[in-house]
């Protein structure tokens, strides 16, 4: 960390404060005042300065073995995780994935026996499907849906479907309950739902479960694909790879943002 800002605004003595901060690294979680100056090159006052107001502030603590950090310096790495929402954590892997098979995709979340789009990053093109933030769609003819609705037990499943839909659309294919019921332990089995034409003809998606820190199946991702332009095989072979590695990843993502702490404990 530079010492000296290149304009009149840089103010020193954040710098320093900031830099005694990460000198507390793996292996060294207490050091001297000396360690703390040889760390960051400071002299010994002006370390020992920065050392007590961040003891003062109650970001560092005072012990036997000298300085230590306290669980307060969370509050300064986690800042800019809690200003956004989970959705807005998903993004720049949604876009990632995007990038890498130029198709859309979108998160969806179960609300009764739809499912409603609570995130979305689209291509362009020639034919689209009509999404946007808020949209529904009857959730057992989606592959956001199917993925949900997997992850729920059979009883608890028949009482959502029973509820009718709001979303207004008519599925371009009904299934029985035993063809739902059959697809459904499929799709727990494997892991991710594909869905061929059965919401509207021409619209093919694959589907994985976005889970929270218990594991909890708590949203859908999908890839959303044109029958004409992209044949199934290509779906799953080439897509369904960076999909499941993609929902991972936001997961895992998720799952650190619940281990966020939202109160600070004084020590």
């Amino acid at each position: 960390m530079p010492r000296e800002g290149t304009g009149p605004d840089f103010i020193e003595a954040l710098a320093r404060g900031l830099e005694v901060i990460t000198a507390f690294r793996p292996g060294r979680p207490t050091m001297t005042l000396a360690e703390v100056a040889a760390a960051t090159g400071l002299a010994r006052p002006t370390a020992r300065r920065i050392l007590l107001t961040l003891a003062e502030l109650g970001y560092v603590r005072t012990g036997e073995g000298g300085f230590a950090l306290t669980p307060r310096v969370l509050d300064l790495g986690v800042a800019y995780t809690r200003s956004l929402g989970l959705w807005e954590v998903a993004r720049p892997h949604m876009e990632r994935l995007v990038a890498r098979t130029n198709e859309s995709c979108s998160i969806a979340q179960l609300d009764g026996s739809d499912v409603v789009y609570v995130a979305r990053v689209s291509v362009p093109k020639i034919v689209a499907l009509a999404v946007q933030i808020g949209t529904r769609f009857p959730a057992i003819a989606t592959s956001l849906g199917k993925v949900q609705l997997a992850a729920l037990e059979p009883e608890e499943v028949d009482r959502i479907l029973a509820e009718p839909s709001r979303s207004g659309l008519v599925p371009a294919r009904v299934l029985t309950k035993q063809e739902r019921d059959a697809e459904l332990r499929d799709v727990r089995a494997r892991g991710w739902a594909l869905t061929d034409q059965e919401l509207a003809p021409g619209i093919r998606s694959v589907a994985a479960p976005l889970r929270d820190g218990s594991g909890r199946v708590i949203a859908g991702i999908n890839v959303n694909t044109h029958a004409a332009e992209t044949p199934v095989e290509k779906l799953l072979d080439e897509y369904l790879p960076l999909l499941l590695q993609t929902a991972g990843e936001i997961s895992a993502d998720f799952a650190r943002l619940e281990t966020v702490p939202h109160v600070t404990v004084a020590s």
